[in-house]
């Protein structure tokens, strides 16, 4: 591939203090260089001979200006986040501080080297992060110089022709695309699995691609690369509980088993597509699946602390026995019912399927059935 005189310059410039990167490896003695690729090594160069080898390296020398000089940020979120999207090896040289150098994502696809990762990226390579499909692709395909733009848009339409989505070329736009779901509610929880569809963002930088990837999800690509570096800082159950004031100052009274029975409630992949890390408290952990998504969850959110408060009033009130009447059929009803609800199926139950306990049909029959003028199930307290 031919190498633009400013890369090679821009290289050059700092080879005399010695470059290591992404298999990559220039060092000075005494006036003389060697150079080293995965391909091979030489030694004893003047710079004329440096100059002429890097030029026959072409695809490190233009991974190296674009990582070194256009992204920069070493150490960064941003800067790791976009080597995650190419299958970059995270933990470059110039990224120490990174715990655990990355070979392998959580999707199985090994890290590439860099001849391998630009025969990928001249067709794109794709990843996904949430309900996001990120496309890292070079700007020119057939004469590549290392410049990479990035594509975006929902998971569903990762197959979709480009001129039947709306096209989206500013970050800012994100933050509208996921105020309200498909069906026009609002979205409390932005990492909610209910992310419509329909749009694309093309031909983003790599500041613009982190931009929009944090409106749509935001503290994401943050907490995982905390995640990465080893110091998440992870609030637990008890200690997020106890420091509520006002309305939610009660929350903390909540029964641990109730706190298990809210996060296998709230916290798992159905519901949200943040990977749970928070326990009841550091060292007592939740017999709850946390989920397997990419990102952390470092405490319990807004959403579970206002609904814990409702959980919390709930487990205060004293259990007491009833006795109603039913057949096993309205009894499995019931849990088809709940079943329904709880998993968010009613939509998808047709009305002509009575044989569905959760049919709309069949519930307004128990309803008829069994409740009272009132509106109330008919059920008699049973005296201990």
């Amino acid at each position: 591939m031919t190498v633009a005189t400013d890369d090679l310059e821009a290289l050059l410039d700092q080879a005399s203090s010695g470059i290591a990167f992404d298999g990559l490896h220039v060092a000075e003695t005494d006036g003389e260089y060697a150079l080293e690729t995965p391909d091979g090594e030489r030694a004893g160069l003047d710079e004329d001979a440096l100059r002429d080898a890097l030029a026959a390296n072409g695809e490190y020398v233009t991974n190296w200006r674009y990582w070194q000089e256009t992204v920069g940020g070493a150490g960064t979120a941003r800067r790791a986040f976009l080597r995650w999207c190419e299958r970059a090896p995270l933990a470059d040289a110039a990224d120490e501080a990174t715990s655990t150098p990355w070979t392998e994502g959580d999707d199985g696809a090994a890290a590439l080297a860099v001849p391998e990762r630009y025969d990928a990226l001249r067709d794109g390579i794709d990843r996904e992060w949430g309900q996001l499909a990120i496309t890292a692709r070079f700007v020119d395909a057939d004469d590549p110089d290392g410049e990479r733009v990035y594509d975006l848009w929902h998971v569903d339409d990762a197959d979709a022709d480009l001129a039947d989505l709306e096209v989206h070329d500013d970050p800012r736009d994100a933050r509208e695309l996921a105020t309200y779901d498909a069906d026009g509610r609002y979205r409390p929880l932005k990492t909610a699995p209910t992310l419509p569809g329909g749009w694309a963002f093309t031909g983003l930088s790599g500041d613009d691609l982190v931009e929009t990837v944090e409106f749509f999800y935001p503290a994401t690509v943050a907490n995982w690369h905390r995640e990465l570096r080893g110091n998440l800082d992870v609030d637990h159950w008890l200690e997020t509980a106890e420091r509520q004031t006002g309305i939610y100052d009660v929350i903390d009274e909540l029964p641990r088993e109730a706190v298990a029975w809210m996060a296998e409630a709230c916290c798992v992949d159905s519901q949200c597509l943040r990977r749970r890390e928070w326990e009841y408290e550091d060292g007592d952990d939740l017999d709850v699946d946390g989920g397997d998504g990419p990102f952390p969850c470092r405490e319990p959110c807004s959403l579970v602390v206002a609904a814990a408060r409702k959980w919390t009033t709930l487990e205060s009130e004293e259990e007491r026995t009833y006795e109603l009447e039913l057949t096993t059929s309205e009894i499995n009803q019931l849990t088809e019912l709940i079943d329904a609800v709880a998993d968010g199926r009613t939509d998808e139950i047709r009305e002509a399927d009575v044989y569905d306990g959760a049919n709309r049909y069949r519930a307004r029959y128990l309803r008829a059935k069994r409740f009272d003028d009132e509106g109330e199930l008919e059920a008699t307290e049973v005296d201990d």
